[in-house]
């Protein structure tokens, strides 16, 4: 199969490495793709938020499934000029993407279709933001209501800073303010071909960029799949009260889902909670959910894509465990400094690695932003999983760059 993947960073060279893996001979096109993704497939340097530049590549291409990893091009509706051209797209349109798009959207089809989650309230000003504030009382959630890159969500226990975070994010449009929820957070993949859903296997990720979840938020710092810890019958609790209802919602409203609903959870001594959809892959849970999956990946999309995931079994995966931990340039997340270079990635081995941002320089590869690379590491424990990453780690070089040394270590205890 001809196959189109749309982004540039870790979450898509995942996808690649697992399409590749099947070894079914897939002709596959990154768009624009980094420095590491080039050095295993062709790579065209298009703006995958572009829905006409996009279309017009795929039919003179004759691609015949656009994968869409990250969330700008699905909030610009590239998958519905795509579909609008009669080409297979793995992602939702851009109606159903403000699932992503619009977390005050999102709140309201959980209300409509009776989704778990707390409290919410939109503030489009100051004083509104600091009514809610108020009202909801510490530990304060406050989340900007559009696309943030990761970096819009706040949890604080400090007033001040929970009213400065909202203040900044009112200058760009409305905030939320939200109930706090106490508890251990889950991601959780389901594919979704606008009626049926099928789940991938649970990850927890680390938000937060220094050891102990202590300092502000990120795109993600590390991750780990399977969770060994959940109670028995989770992923069939979410299907049922989360992502079917959630997905009859938007097909009651003429906005079916099409593609990955990434499910944020938190487990409640109430019971499970939604924090937030995203309309896609999330980044780094995917570098740690692919590796083990064992159903080929490609016929899961292209099913999804096509209206055809009801004739499917339920993915499967190995019993390995995965971690992965991401190497940051220095200043990230605030002000990461790039065009440095990396050194090391010729040395590494019993591990995979995930480009995120890098660049390839007189044959140097450089940084070219503030996640720079995933760490991946498959073991029969997670022991044997962070010993791969780490020891990796250490062989790889980067003037000034950070990691998180905690990654899957309560677990592995």
């Amino acid at each position: 199969m001809r196959i189109l993947v749309l982004g540039s960073g870790a979450r898509e060279h995942a996808i690649i490495t697992s399409l590749l893996s099947e070894n079914a001979g897939h002709e596959i096109i990154a768009a624009p793709g980094n420095a590491g993704i080039a050095a295993v497939v062709d790579t065209v340097a298009l703006d995958p938020t572009r829905g006409d530049v996009v279309s017009a590549y795929a039919l003179d291409n004759d691609i015949e499934l656009v994968v869409i990893g990250p969330e700008a091009p699905l909030v610009a509706g590239v998958a519905d000029a795509l579909r609008q051209r009669g080409i297979a797209v793995f992602g939702p349109g851009k109606a159903a993407a403000a699932l992503e798009g619009s977390k005050t959207f999102a709140k309201r089809i959980m209300d409509d279709a009776g989704v778990p989650t707390g409290r919410a309230t939109r503030a489009g000003t100051i004083d509104e933001a600091l009514e809610a504030i108020d009202e909801y009382g510490a530990p304060y959630v406050i989340k900007a209501d559009g696309l943030a890159a990761g970096k819009g969500v706040l949890v604080t226990p400090d007033r001040d800073a929970a009213v400065a975070h909202a203040d900044y994010w009112l200058a760009q449009g409305a905030v939320l303010v939200e109930e706090y929820l106490a508890g251990q957070e889950v991601s959780l993949f389901l594919l979704s071909d606008g009626h049926t859903v099928l789940p991938l296997s649970p990850a927890q990720d680390y938000k937060r960029v220094f050891d102990g979840d202590e300092g502000p938020n990120t795109g993600g710092m590390g991750a780990y799949s399977p969770l060994p810890w959940l109670p028995e019958g989770f992923v069939d609790e979410v299907i049922d009260t989360i992502a079917v209802p959630t997905i009859r919602q938007l097909a009651s409203e003429r906005t079916p889902f099409i593609g990955l609903l990434y499910c944020g959870l938190i487990v409640t001594s109430k019971g499970i909670r939604v924090i937030e959809f995203n309309a896609r892959f999330g980044d780094p849970e995917t570098q740690v959910v692919l590796p083990r999956l064992r159903t080929p990946l490609s016929g899961l999309l292209f099913a999804a894509a096509t209206g055809e995931l009801a004739s499917h079994p339920r993915p499967e995966f190995s019993d390995d465990v995965a971690v992965t931990v991401v190497l940051a340039s220095e200043g990230y997340p605030e002000d990461p400094i790039t065009g440095r270079p990396i050194t090391g990635l010729d040395i590494v081995h019993d591990v995979s690695i995930a480009h995120a941002a890098t660049a390839l320089v007189d044959g140097q590869y450089v940084a070219t932003g503030g996640r720079v690379l995933s760490v991946v590491g498959l073991g029969a424990d997670f022991a044997d999983a962070r010993r791969k990453v780490y020891t990796a780690l250490e062989s790889i070089s980067l003037e000034g760059a950070h990691y998180r040394t905690d990654i899957a270590q309560r677990v592995a205890q």
